[in-house]
């Protein structure tokens, strides 16, 4: 059994984390606020513009001319993984829910017979990936820098992904994020980044609807297909800074009540202890008394 003195200091140092918890859960907290709007913002223009690339790609006939971003390699055999977490971590399965949604699908693919190659973006997904697939990380994006989602990071992302697919370095690029339902809510999401996913038809595509464009679909696409890469890539790193703040909270919240439950159990302990030594004091006492 611990000695009072040692109770004394646990309970002393589960109260210390108990304030860093507390804080940590605030800070979180008021992040979430901000990252959420901006998530929510950018959320319609990429579906949007998303909307707008399958409209135009569905209009196109493809020819030798046609843009490599819509009419791929011609083949499906090299895969590329763009695994997308955060720098740090302290919230929860946060990023783990994302890594096992890439694990998965790379599991799949390698049992279909694929190559499969990771594009890490995100600290945390390092040491999991090159444990499970170790040699097989094509590049790592380095993101200490960054304290929040910018566009610029996104770009940057986004032009080195398509100068590797214009090397002819994968067939097929899959972006894998968390997309933001609630602070209680992340779902994992994988979608196909490059090349751009061709409607099934008329009606996904947008309608049927007689436009002219000028210049033609074929020009706009060529314009707009980059720019849609760094879009979608801009989308998931806002999705995923309000998924890590609302896990964040979460976390912590769950930390900062496990803590209390912890402190009184110490203390009942402590209370018991120090207790059955000043009866057994008293005892003492009370028995050197009765000798003399």
């Amino acid at each position: 059994m611990a000695s009072l003195k040692a109770l004394k200091l646990r309970i002393g140092s589960v109260k210390s984390t108990q304030k860093i918890t507390k804080a940590m859960k605030t800070v979180a907290a008021a992040k979430l606020r901000r990252a959420q709007d901006a998530a929510l913002a950018g959320r319609p223009y990429a579906e949007r513009l998303e909307a707008v690339m399958a409209s135009l790609a569905s209009k196109v006939v493809i020819s030798a001319s046609s843009p490599k971003l819509l009419t791929g390699t011609g083949k499906d055999e090299r895969h590329l993984l763009v695994v997308v977490t955060s720098e740090r971590g302290l919230a929860g399965g946060f990023n783990t829910n994302i890594v096992r949604a890439a694990r998965r699908r790379a599991d799949e693919l390698i049992a279909a017979g694929k190559s499969v190659r990771f594009y890490i973006v995100g600290r945390k997904a390092r040491s999991a990936i090159n444990r499970y697939y170790p040699k097989l990380t094509l590049h790592d994006h380095d993101m200490s820098h960054a304290k929040t989602a910018r566009f610029e990071d996104a770009h940057a992302i986004a032009e080195d992904l398509i100068a590797r697919y214009e090397d002819d370095r994968f067939d097929v690029a899959h972006l894998f994020f968390s997309r933001f339902q609630s602070a209680l809510v992340q779902e994992p999401t994988e979608k196909q980044l490059i090349p751009v996913p061709l409607a099934k038809d008329a009606a996904q595509a947008g309608g049927a609807a007689a436009v002219d464009y000028e210049p033609d679909e074929e020009a706009i696409l060529a314009d707009l297909l980059p720019k849609n890469v760094a879009i979608q890539i801009y989308g998931a790193l806002l999705e995923n800074q309000a998924g890590f703040y609302g896990s964040q909270m979460t976390a912590m919240d769950n930390a900062t009540r496990n803590a209390g439950d912890m402190i009184n159990r110490l203390s009942i302990a402590y209370n018991r202890q120090r207790q059955a030594a000043i009866t057994t004091e008293l005892v003492e006492i009370i028995s050197g008394a009765e000798a003399l």
